[in-house]
């Protein structure tokens, strides 16, 4: 982990209540697809955790969901420097992952399996990707992942847009060796219920500080308590209880 502060080069409003921005400074404490940043906002007492979308040696890209008071303040910031803690979270775990991965992301879960998906192809493999979204009007990075040179489905529950329904009713006509997924809690009971091999969930919990020492983010696993912001937001299929 490491306290950073960046500079703010881009914020924009990428779908319904999603916003893209993109900052520059140093992320070298980022080691693994799937980490998140906590961000500390003006007057606001505890950081915001957002999970990192993309990153390289000096830029860094998250994409968020306004959903409450920090994140409607981080929206309105057009430039201006971010204090942010960087490195936080066990990542994603590319080393098991057979040749044929698919990537299931869920909403604002999607943003963490983007440059996951660029380190699985860059590992020699050929990934899928699913993405799911309530309404058309919420769809975002469907582009950038093509752009990718992967397999993408968009399913929206309405059916307005891609395939109509779930994530799993994608599923269900995709060969895959693992998946990696990312979203709503429901959505990966329903994705835990309904995948045939081993995988790996990142999860969504509120935090205190980020990085393991308040515990209030404690998580009960069949090897014992886990904390999602230290020993995740990243758990393995093998070791859940829902």
């Amino acid at each position: 982990m490491e306290r950073v502060v960046f500079k703010i080069k881009d914020n924009k409003k990428i779908a319904k209540n999603v916003f893209e921005i993109k900052l520059e400074g140093n992320t070298d404490a980022i080691t693994k697809s799937g980490q998140f940043v906590n961000i500390q906002l003006d007057g606001l007492y505890l950081r915001r955790p957002i999970s990192v979308c993309d990153y390289s040696k000096n830029s860094l890209t998250l994409v968020y969901k306004v959903v409450g008071k920090g994140t409607e303040q981080l929206s309105k910031m057009e430039k201006g420097d971010l204090d942010v803690l960087v490195g936080l979270g066990n990542g994603y775990d590319t080393e098991i992952s057979g040749k044929e991965p698919v990537l299931i992301g869920g909403g604002v879960g999607v943003p963490p399996l983007f440059n996951l998906c660029k380190k699985l192809l860059a590992e020699g493999k050929k990934p899928s990707v699913i993405l799911g979204f309530n309404t058309k009007d919420e769809i975002f990075y469907e582009e950038e992942f093509k752009k990718l040179g992967v397999n993408v489905y968009v399913t929206t529950v309405n059916g307005e847009y891609g395939i109509k329904g779930f994530v799993i009713d994608a599923l269900k006509n995709i060969n895959y060796t693992y998946f990696y997924t990312c979203g709503p809690e429901p959505m990966l009971k329903a994705v835990y219920n309904s995948t045939t091999t081993s995988g790996q969930f990142s999860f969504e919990e509120r935090m205190g500080c980020g990085f393991g020492a308040c515990m209030g983010c404690t998580c009960k696993t069949k090897y014992g308590n886990k904390r999602i912001c230290k020993d995740g937001p990243v758990l393995v299929k093998e070791e859940i209880i829902w």
